[in-house]
């Protein structure tokens, strides 16, 4: 993409921190001289637009179902116009800077500019982000923190921006908007191989733990839907005859004394396969209470709200850890014929298929002590679970290895698209060869698509009022 691509052959001095040198025949101007800022009044049938950190700005709708909207309308909307360049005063540190896509309204909290003749939006959004990329917009804010910046247009036009010829300024947003269509179409491609990888890694598990390792042994049906046949010589019953199942202890705050500290697991600690322990909480637990409240190397905890039925094995830590109430601790009841480690990929089979949901999706889904411990699972004799989880942890192994480097590879891509731009739109590459010789493409559909984004570049919180945004 970057092959042949070329330094300009002379260079002076900004005098700009940020931007440094710039080519010979480029300008520097003050914002200002280059848009107008708008006030426009909003028609009443106008639809909200949202100016998010990546930079899209659009109507709400196409990416956000929920939000602010309602609370903003004694604040007042402004008008916006497609091809507007529309800036976030307290997110844009953050890189909500954009060119509306689409007619609407927008909060308050919003500088909306037009482009002058000669001027493109496009070139100046992506100015303003690399501005924002290299920490300036965040050391002019008058804020000092993060959510309190304030980058409102006066501080935009006072700024000098690189000025590039009129013809020069397109010839850049047409390279970078080839780059940035071949970019993410390899970024949704990574993220369809993770999904698949995933979709086979469970596959995987589901067959192993309910059909075993032997492909040609003799079957027999289980009674539970999701399970389907199971081999012959295994057990299917509910939990509480293989295992103990006991709920955390319930925090109060007011019951924290210091006396017996000791950290505790929280429902958002436990995730599939890990267990976090930095940065825990503290709990009172009196010794007495520990072989109730504590958990010890083989335990399984199990996550009773949230993501019902998340699961992971408490292994490897020395010290002592007590468990929210909103967790349970699951151990065999007879070590010579249970395995923890069998269970757990048994509850990532049985929570794939949806086993603990209890069919009232508008509830908040919360798998209590007597529902788990009614759940029935198969249970191979000892020696067979033991045998699937060595299997399992081969094969999850080799999957996850492969999704661990896939995405390295998109992290590797958002580095190199966030350094192209960069190259690009303050001159220190000449692309202008470049972009005359590329295919007319058609655009990308679905720009609203955040799955080639990363978590910050699709968070939005701009349709909160200033108030509600510091």
């Amino acid at each position: 993409m970057i092959e042949g691509l070329r330094a300009y052959p002379a260079y002076k001095d900004s005098g700009v921190p940020w931007l440094g040198e710039v080519p010979g025949h480029w300008g520097v101007r003050r914002a200002k001289w280059l848009f107008l800022k708008m006030d426009r009044p909003f028609r009443e049938s106008d639809e909200v637009i949202t100016c998010f950190r990546d930079g899209v700005v659009t109507l709400r709708k196409n990416r956000r179902t929920r939000g602010f909207t309602e609370s903003i309308k004694e604040i007042g909307y402004q008008g916006i116009r497609r091809g507007d360049l529309v800036i976030h005063a307290m997110d844009a540190f953050a890189g909500a800077v954009g060119v509306s896509d689409s007619d609407g309204r927008g909060t308050p909290v919003y500088a909306v500019c037009e482009p002058r003749a000669g001027v493109s939006g496009q070139f100046f959004a992506r100015v303003v982000r690399e501005m924002a990329r290299s920490g300036w917009i965040l050391a002019l804010s008058r804020g000092i923190r993060e959510r309190s910046t304030d980058f409102r247009y006066e501080s935009f036009a006072s700024q000098l921006v690189p000025l590039p010829p009129p013809d020069e300024q397109s010839a850049i947003v047409r390279f970078l908007d080839h780059a940035d269509r071949r970019i993410r179409r390899y970024v949704r491609a990574k993220r369809r191989l993770i999904a698949l990888l995933e979709e086979e890694k469970q596959a995987i598990i589901h067959r192993a733990v309910t059909r075993g390792l032997d492909p040609d042994v003799k079957l027999k049906p289980s009674g539970v839907a999701w399970v389907g046949e199971v081999p012959e010589d295994w057990s299917v019953c509910a939990l509480r005859h293989r295992y103990s199942e006991c709920l955390g202890k319930m925090l109060d705050s007011k019951r924290i004394l210091g006396k017996h500290s000791l950290p505790y697991l929280r429902n958002t600690d436990v995730q599939w396969f890990r267990i976090n322990t930095e940065d825990l909480p503290v709990m009172d637990i009196a010794p007495d209470e520990w072989e109730r409240y504590t958990v010890r190397n083989g335990d399984l905890l199990v996550c009773e709200g949230g993501e019902v039925g998340r699961a992971a094995l408490w292994s490897g830590h020395a010290g002592v850890y007590g468990f929210q109430k909103a967790l349970h601790r699951l151990r065999p009841l007879r070590d010579e014929h249970d395995v923890p480690g069998f269970l757990l990929y048994v509850l990532c089979a049985a929570a794939a298929a949806r086993a603990f949901q209890d069919g009232h999706e508008s509830t908040i889904a919360h798998l209590t002590g007597d529902k788990l411990r009614a759940h029935r699972f198969p249970f191979p004799p000892l020696r067979e679970q033991l045998a699937i989880v060595k299997f399992l942890e081969r094969a999850g192994e080799k999957i996850d290895g492969a999704v661990a480097d896939t995405h390295r590879e998109i992290t590797l891509l958002h580095e190199y698209r966030t350094r192209l731009v960069a190259d690009v739109v303050t001159g220190k590459l000449d692309v202008r060869a470049a972009a005359a010789a590329l295919p007319d493409e058609p655009v990308d559909e679905a720009p609203d698509e955040p799955d080639d984004l990363t978590p910050d570049d699709a968070e939005d919180l701009g349709d909160a009022p200033e108030t509600d945004a510091a």
